[in-house]
């Protein structure tokens, strides 16, 4: 060791975050282990290096405890003895009795190199988990660089992530270079390293797209209040606004439409229904059943569950293609839905009476 390994040593410690008295403990510890390993033939020896923090230099203790009739030389030292050392010494203190071997550096270099490079590989995975934490949930920006048995493996700069296949929005072809908006669904720290798992499929994309593009969203006049989503297809995004002067619906449109269509081309154009929140479940079921109108809801809040009446040619468009306009709105306000034409229901009623 010397003054110039230590200076680098030092400067790993500024670059990489790492603990300075972390680092030097943890190479006084390997020492230790490598002196057992090659310079005694057991590891009942009790032993303690020292390296100096200034100039590298290393020593090596043999410690023994102080005792009136010692029944072990390898850990124990008669009274007599330890006072050659230091008169001070008592019966249980220990002496530390310096054993440096004369080539003991060669080897302390290669067991310090070792877990200098240990550390560095720990300090960058625990720095790169550290930074993708606290932007979990949130919206990142990647590069398509490869696809493999139905994976996708995202460049996030510092990190590669997968999107794999249910994370996928449908009819969405991912080629080499394009640039894609993702959703981390979750940071993980594994044996390995960071793991961050990202979607494009996960409603919470949606919801930070419109945060990006609705300032109001953004400093919390405008609420998000629920999204029901199927991706590739269509989304149903609840909101409500804090301040009556300002029109919630409105703000997430935007300027002639610009900053939903902002959105949609985000999204590969998936369709994007803007639904005023009410805390009235009658007005939220009928509002998130859009662009279907609705003449009438009935409440059965026992089953949480809604009979909902439109015109008779309303009815195909309340439903939605395959049923996904009713199942979006049962999602997006929590309430099971069944909808009846009028003639249905009016049918309904003579037939009951």
């Amino acid at each position: 060791m010397n003054e110039e390994f230590i200076e680098a040593l030092k400067e790993i410690v500024k670059e990489k975050g790492i603990s300075e008295e972390m680092l030097f403990t943890t190479i006084e510890d390997a020492l230790v282990a490598a002196y057992k390993k090659n310079y005694t033939t057991g590891n009942t020896q009790n032993v303690k290096v020292t390296m100096n923090r200034e100039n590298g230099e290393i020593h090596v203790y043999s410690q023994k405890r102080v005792a009136e009739v010692p029944v072990n030389d390898v850990e124990e030292i008669s009274i007599e003895e330890a006072k050659e050392y230091n008169p001070k010494y008592q019966i249980d203190d220990i002496v530390d009795i310096e054993v440096t071997p004369k080539k003991f550096g060669r080897v302390a270099a290669q067991a310090a190199k070792q877990v200098v490079i240990q550390r560095i590989k720990e300090a960058e995975r625990s720095i790169i988990y550290n930074e993708f934490i606290t932007k979990e949930y949130d919206i990142i920006t990647g590069i398509v660089i490869r696809k493999d048995k139905g994976n996708v493996f995202v460049d996030l700069g510092k990190i590669e992530a997968v999107l794999g296949p249910n994370e996928q929005m449908a009819g969405e072809e991912y080629n080499f270079n394009d640039r894609l908006k993702l959703y981390i669904v979750e940071v993980k720290n594994t044996t390995k390293g960071a793991q961050v798992v990202v979607s494009r499929t996960h409603p919470g994309l949606v919801k930070r797209l419109f945060e990006l593009e609705v300032p109001e969203i953004f400093n919390g006049i405008v609420e998000v209040k629920s999204i029901a989503r199927e991706a590739g297809s269509r989304t149903k995004i609840a909101v409500y606004s804090t301040d009556e002067t300002v029109d919630a619906m409105g703000a997430c449109v935007g300027p002639k439409g610009s900053r939903v269509q902002n959105i949609v081309g985000e999204l590969k154009n998936e369709k994007i229904d803007i639904i005023k929140w009410s805390k009235l479940p009658e007005e939220y079921i009928s509002n998130a059943l859009s662009p279907s109108k609705v003449l009438d809801v009935t409440l059965d809040e026992d089953n949480k569950s809604a009979r909902v009446v439109v015109d008779d040619n309303q009815l195909s468009l309340a439903i939605g293609k395959e049923g996904q306009n009713v199942r979006l709105a049962a999602k997006l306000t929590g309430w099971k839905i069944d909808i009846k034409s009028k003639s249905q229901a009016d049918s309904l009623i003579v037939h009951e009476e």
